[in-house]
């Protein structure tokens, strides 16, 4: 498959150190250039003091040692590679020794980045060898080059910018990084040579992780590694890729030889994170020294970087403690609610679907961590003209076993009468006929709420939301709605989880609710079949759940939301279905946003929301023209 557009190829390369031996590290460093080509690579980052090696000490002051430095230095940028890198030196200007990071792309030395902040006790005494970057020339004549020197350049080649600081750089309260970002730099890279500690690596992962959350940028993390002098030290030779937060990708520490991690930076995501954040401006700083070149070409490989086909739902070694934090945030929302209105009552249409289910167990998870009585929810199964006995007894089951009240009072009668006063045949099974029976559903849940002085619960999630799915002032609306932020692929997680922790008899009812087909069941079965499942109407919510997250998380277009689809689903669906899919989402999400602008209230417990008080103002008479000349333009270049 192609590159995705605004992807940036970045690499973090550790060569095997041969101490005091600059001429041996080129060959080193030069290696793994070539593999940062043949990857793709656009930037590749290499560790502080890597042509020399870190632990050199008293050695820094030789004569010999800094000539064979720059010689090494003159040898990297005579090789013909592509990729932008930084290597770290010593370096001599003005008489004064510097720890630095030279820059190079294309055969020019395109800066020096002085580092700043220098270690001056415990194991690390730099200030024996080097001084402070605020002290060196702003610029100096070096391999024949008019080179700029200082920690405020930002190198950019129009595709991508970045800017470089230096192990010690990061650790202090204000790292140079946060002006470098602040000045347009979106990617920063890091020659380190911190040395490990039991424990030291989780902090420093954390640290990087948590600057580049700050920075909202991506970072580039090299470290000494093997060959460093271990008189007093061990160096485990880490190699990162951050995005905001996120690690893209790791090496495996304390390899015996050369290593690295390669990843692909997603920069317009960066971008539209930026641009979202209007506080990231707040702050005015001395602007940059801008140094331009010519931008290293893209990788037309696959995509290196994780991309999961359900972004919403939790995964990795924190899922369960996610998974009970999404629970904790519905449950703590609807205690507020109801403490705030003087009830201890909810009332919740249970249909035996996903979302009455997630519901219901969330309401009764809710009154269990408040010592209420479980009676006090209020079950209604309204059966209607689709019902079907599958789940009309799934949920009479479920509300059994949880332990609360349960009510029947079927619709029939009572939307028949109102055909009857608006002159609809029953026997015309359009919009009029459904939406008949969702808005009478509602009026009972709200009606028997007003009965008995209790909180009706809406049961709806955010892929019907963003989809419109749902009747206007029908299954749309409520008096509080615990599930707004809540997608279809989280529910399906989040309802398995409690299924699961609760155990017992509940357990195979929620597995048959998980394995019966998504419907609203409004038009009535064949031969006890569902005539009606929503993702043949809509295309799977896998699909739609995946379009929403990035598109609100990232700002994608329509053609990235297709680029990025076609990776993730590779094995599920085909072009085709992406691109069908795609469409309907563009369509009914531009279609359908009056119905979110009327939304009740609900707690937000992820990154997205809809709701049109916070996270997502939009006109409901917004037109979708750009947005579906791109779609249409993906399928007039489908073969």
């Amino acid at each position: 498959m192609p590159a995705l557009s605004g992807m940036i190829r970045a690499m973090a390369a550790v060569p095997r150190v041969y101490l005091a031996d600059p001429s041996k590290n080129a060959e080193e460093i030069a290696a793994l250039l070539k593999t940062a080509d043949q990857q793709g690579a656009q930037l590749c980052v290499f560790p502080e003091l890597c042509l020399t090696g870190y632990t050199c000490a008293d050695l820094f002051l030789q004569d010999a040692l800094l000539r064979a430095a720059l010689d090494a230095l003159r040898t990297l940028c005579a090789l013909p590679v592509k990729t932008a890198f930084a290597v770290g030196l010593p370096l001599s200007m003005n008489g004064r020794l510097y720890n630095c990071a030279a820059v190079i792309c294309g055969g020019r030395l395109l800066g020096i980045v002085p580092k700043e902040h220098l270690p001056n006790s415990g194991e690390f005494y730099e200030r024996r060898w080097f001084e402070p970057g605020h002290g060196a020339p702003d610029k100096i004549r070096l391999l024949g080059q008019d080179v700029p020197v200082g920690q405020d350049l930002c190198f950019d080649c129009g595709t991508f910018s970045f800017g470089v600081e230096i192990c010690e750089d990061l650790w202090v309260p204000q790292p140079p990084s946060g002006r470098l970002a602040m000045g347009g730099a979106l990617l920063i890279a890091n020659p380190s040579a911190g040395n490990e500690l039991v424990t030291k690596h989780r902090y420093r992962c954390e640290l990087i992780s948590q600057q580049s959350a700050r920075c909202l940028c991506g970072y580039v993390y090299a470290g000494a590694g093997y060959g460093e002098s271990t008189t007093d030290l061990v160096f485990s030779g880490y190699a990162g890729v951050f995005e905001n937060g996120r690690t893209l990708a790791q090496n495996e520490r304390f390899a015996r030889g050369a290593s690295y991690s390669i990843a692909d930076i997603d920069i317009e995501r960066l971008q539209f994170k930026r641009r979202q954040n209007r506080s990231f401006w707040d702050d005015t700083l001395p602007p940059l020294r801008t140094v331009s070149f010519a931008p290293p070409p893209r990788a037309d490989e696959d995509l290196l970087r994780a991309l999961s086909p359900t972004p919403f739902v939790p995964d990795g070694a924190e899922r369960s403690e996610r998974t009970e934090e999404i629970l904790l945030i519905q449950t703590q929302a609807l205690l507020t609610r109801m403490e705030h209105v003087h009830t201890q009552k909810a009332v919740v249409g249970v249909s035996g679907g996903l979302d009455s289910t997630l519901t219901l167990l969330a309401a009764a998870f809710a009154f269990e961590r408040a010592g209420w009585d479980k009676r006090g929810i209020i079950g209604i199964t309204m059966p209607g003209f689709g019902t079907g006995t599958r789940t009309r007894g799934n949920a009479e089951r479920l509300m059994e076993l949880i332990g609360c009240t349960s009510l029947t009072v079927p619709i029939g009668p009572a939307v028949t009468q109102h055909f009857a006063d608006i002159g609809q045949s029953p026997d015309v099974h359009d919009i009029c006929y459904e939406n008949s029976q969702a808005r009478e559903r509602t009026q009972i849940v709200m009606d028997y709420a007003n009965k008995v002085g209790a909180l009706a619960l809406g049961t709806g999630d955010l892929s019907e939301l963003a989809l419109g799915w749902c009747t206007y002032n029908g299954d749309q609306m409520s008096m509080y709605n615990m599930s707004a932020s809540v997608p279809k692929t989280l529910i399906r997680h989040l309802v398995r989880y409690v299924g699961g922790k609760l155990g017992g008899d509940i357990l195979p009812v929620v597995l048959d609710i998980l394995d019966t087909p998504i419907s609203p069941e409004l038009i009535p079965g064949k031969e006890g079949e569902l005539t009606q499942r929503t993702e043949d109407t809509l295309g799977a919510y896998a699909l739609h759940d995946f379009f929403l997250y990035h598109m609100m998380d990232s700002g994608a277009s329509p053609a990235k939301l297709f680029a990025l689809a076609r990776r993730a689903f590779a094995r599920e669906y085909d072009d085709a279905a992406i691109l069908t899919a795609l469409s309907t989402f563009v369509r009914r999400f531009f279609t359908q946003q009056f119905k979110r602008s009327a939304m009740p209230d609900g707690p937000k417990v992820g990154s997205v929301s809809l709701s049109p008080r916070g996270d997502w103002r939009m006109p409901s008479d917004a037109q979708m023209r750009v947005w579906m000349d791109e779609v249409d333009a993906l399928s007039r270049a489908m073969p």
